[in-house]
């Protein structure tokens, strides 16, 4: 006889300041491991398993993430209360925001999807160590409007080779960015902010490992003077000798939301 299961969306926001990334990991803190342990003490004696949409590395957070939660035998009986007893038992840096049952054909992975990325930034003085957990701190001058110019050379179809970490033989590293820009901060605010931050906003599809990281790295050497506006196009074609190694601080990055089509 075949087991029934029941699939749950669920969507979640989390501070990664202190937590490994998404992965589950054996001896340390992330994502997936602290939402696996809460959900074995609300759910005792019940089979499941779950899978994330996106796995953040270490220190990045979330605004708006989400998992896919595989229940066997029997549907929760009341999703209100689960959301509730959920938050309860979870550590105060993360919080469940809404749960939907999807039918068996709904694939968190596979499904059209596209995700908004942000990272915040400032630059000059140092911040108030209060900005550490949410914000990147440069301690030089940055040319803003030409990192504006150059954010804008990413957005379009490209080859992202310079700008992924340890590909496989099976990664595809032409993508489509569909927006990449930066703006003065207000999409996060806070009395101990410095009086102007900024935020590279990038949306897409998909992103390859570190490859926003990268991206934000390679902003930051046009802003200091150390790469060109051309050099940066140069990066983004197959068999070019530009160097882009300077991955930007994980802190800053946030997944800021993600729509399923």
């Amino acid at each position: 006889m075949q087991r029934k299961r029941f699939f749950y969306l669920i969507k979640l926001q989390y501070l990664g300041y202190r937590l490994h990334g998404w992965q589950r990991q054996p001896g340390i803190k992330t994502v997936e491991g602290l939402l696996k342990k809460t959900l074995k003490f609300i759910l005792p004696d019940r089979k499941f398993k779950i899978l994330g949409s996106s796995r953040t590395d270490a220190m990045v957070s979330a605004n708006l993430a989400a998992f896919e939660l595989f229940l066997d035998e029997e549907p929760l009986s009341d999703k209100e209360e689960f959301m509730r007893l959920f938050n309860f038992n979870l550590p105060p840096d993360i919080k469940v925001l809404e749960i939907d049952e999807v039918d068996a054909k709904f694939n968190i992975i596979q499904h059209p999807k596209q995700k908004e990325y942000c990272y915040l930034f400032s630059y000059g003085e140092k911040n108030h160590p209060f900005c550490a957990p949410l914000m990147a701190n440069f301690q030089h001058d940055l040319d803003i409007e030409l990192m504006q110019k150059a954010a804008k050379i990413f957005q379009g179809t490209h080859y992202f080779e310079n700008y992924c970490a340890a590909p496989t033989e099976k990664t595809i590293f032409e993508r489509e960015v569909l927006l990449s820009e930066i703006e003065v901060n207000t999409m996060l605010t806070a009395n101990f902010f410095p009086k102007t931050s900024y935020v590279f906003t990038i949306k897409g599809a998909g992103f390859l490992r570190y490859q926003i990281r990268l991206m934000m790295g390679s902003l930051i050497q046009v802003g200091k003077g150390d790469l060109t506006l051309q050099q940066l196009k140069e990066s983004l074609s197959p068999n070019n000798n530009i160097i882009t190694n300077y991955i930007a601080p994980a802190s800053g990055l946030i997944l800021h939301k993600i729509d399923f089509e």
